[in-house]
């Protein structure tokens, strides 16, 4: 099976635990003001790879992998091409391989088939990254185009069936970056219990060229990146150090 690959990465350290070979699929329905990818918007544009030649690339770089690497699939929006995923983290499991899923859970529905799918892609997936982009609903759909209720629901199932995720949210001034907010966020993780940790990732506009690049309007251009204590405050209120303990 193919699927459409935006870019590969052969050493990461950010995107889950130990180092990570990572595939970045394209398409995503999501349309966040802070994105720092809308290169990779657009569903069936990329390279197409055959999910044995990812595995065979990934396998060559395991050696830098130590006791917790693997592969890392984000985007894009991987949920987007399911049945490769499958087909790949099936392979990849086959072959030892530590597999995770970096999404911000959009295309997630309880509706068949695609419910079915994504139990089937549990079952060979060890961990999952996922963004909580705003807990108000009215200010996720300024936030992103679209409702998070259902990434919500991804949220509560995920914790039913006790897959392990780790969580992260965007710093902005002026959109999350609110103590009322962060403090919504924060009891609604609390209501989890399977989150092995919580990560702030400050807002920055290190994209902006790629916007201007592609001809688009970044939306955030005259946003500021949050101060070290906005950061740290964040991390108190979201509790991120009761989160980081699973590493000793």
């Amino acid at each position: 099976m193919q699927g459409y690959i935006h870019q590969l990465e052969s050493f990461g350290c950010a995107d889950g635990p130990g180092s990570r070979f990572i595939i970045f699929t394209s398409g995503c329905a999501l349309r966040c003001k802070y994105c720092h990818n809308p290169d990779t918007w657009v569903q069936n544009r990329g390279t197409l790879w055959e999910t044995d030649d990812l595995i065979k690339e990934a396998l060559s770089c395991k050696s830098y992998w130590g006791k917790k690497g693997g592969i890392t699939v984000s985007g894009g929006e991987p949920l987007l091409q399911i049945d490769f995923l499958i087909e790949l983290f099936t392979k990849a499991k086959q072959n030892g391989i530590n597999t995770c899923i970096d999404t911000a859970g959009e295309p997630f529905t309880k509706e068949e088939p695609w419910f079915s799918k994504f139990n089937r892609l549990m079952e060979v997936t060890d961990l999952l990254l996922m963004d909580i982009k705003h807990i108000d609903e009215e200010e996720h759909i300024k936030l992103t185009g679209k409702t998070g209720k259902n990434i919500i629901q991804m949220f509560r199932y995920l914790d039913e069936i006790h897959k392990p995720i780790w969580i992260r949210h965007v710093l902005v001034p002026f959109i999350t970056d609110n103590d009322i907010y962060l403090e919504k966020t924060r009891d609604f993780i609390r209501t989890l219990s399977n989150v092995q940790r919580v990560e702030v990732l400050p807002y920055h506009g290190l994209a902006i060229t790629k916007y201007k690049d592609l001809g688009i309007n970044y939306p955030l251009k005259d946003t500021p990146s949050p101060s070290l204590e906005r950061v740290e405050n964040a991390k108190k209120i979201l509790e991120c150090e009761k989160y980081t303990l699973w590493k000793e």
